[in-house]
């Protein structure tokens, strides 16, 4: 093998390992960038994670959207946690208060913390909470319960073709990772 031959795969291999450690930067990259993109256009059901101001653009009501509400739990949290109401007609601008059960099952506290997802995704700028139990950890002692509020309405501004929007939360023990 001559020298430059050898030269020419050191540059090779040189080069391959940047492109390599590039992509795997580059992959963990992806997941904040996508966080922002899913805050910014709504996309993949994303809410907003701060209270919305009272709506101030009236009520149209001529359009009546069905709001479907679920929950789940994460694996391993051993906690009942479903809404009080199922389903509810509001008319887009109409604020509406509904109202979450949650119960700790176990023998020890548990902090839990509700992730909202909104489906059809577009539909998830347009979802307006004013109040909300998944702004904040929801510390539940051994065998507490408790109801949670959520205040919200949807936008007027909600297009013509969404007539029902689901919201779903799962809950999440988050014990671990609490800060004291």
């Amino acid at each position: 093998m001559t020298e430059q031959h050898q030269q020419n795969i050191n540059k090779s291999v040189k080069k391959l390992t940047l492109i390599v450690c590039a992509m795997f930067g580059f992959g963990f990259a992806l997941v904040p960038l996508y966080d922002v993109f899913c805050d910014i256009t709504g996309l993949n059901g994303k809410t907003s994670n701060q209270a919305a101001s009272v709506n101030e653009n009236g009520v149209d009501e001529s359009r009546l959207i069905t709001v479907q509400f679920i929950s789940h739990l994460s694996k391993g949290i051993p906690w009942q946690f479903e809404p009080m109401v199922k389903e509810i007609k509001v008319h887009p601008g109409e604020t509406k208060l509904v109202k979450f059960y949650a119960k700790n099952d176990a023998a020890r506290d548990i902090v839990g913390q509700a992730v909202p997802s909104v489906s059809p995704g577009q539909a998830a700028v347009y979802f307006q909470k004013i109040e909300c139990f998944c702004f904040n950890q929801q510390p539940l002692k051994a065998s507490e319960d408790v109801e949670m509020a959520l205040q919200f309405y949807v936008d007027t501004e909600l297009p013509e073709e969404v007539n029902t929007i689901t919201l779903s939360y799962t809950l999440y023990d988050i014990t671990g990772k609490v800060e004291s």
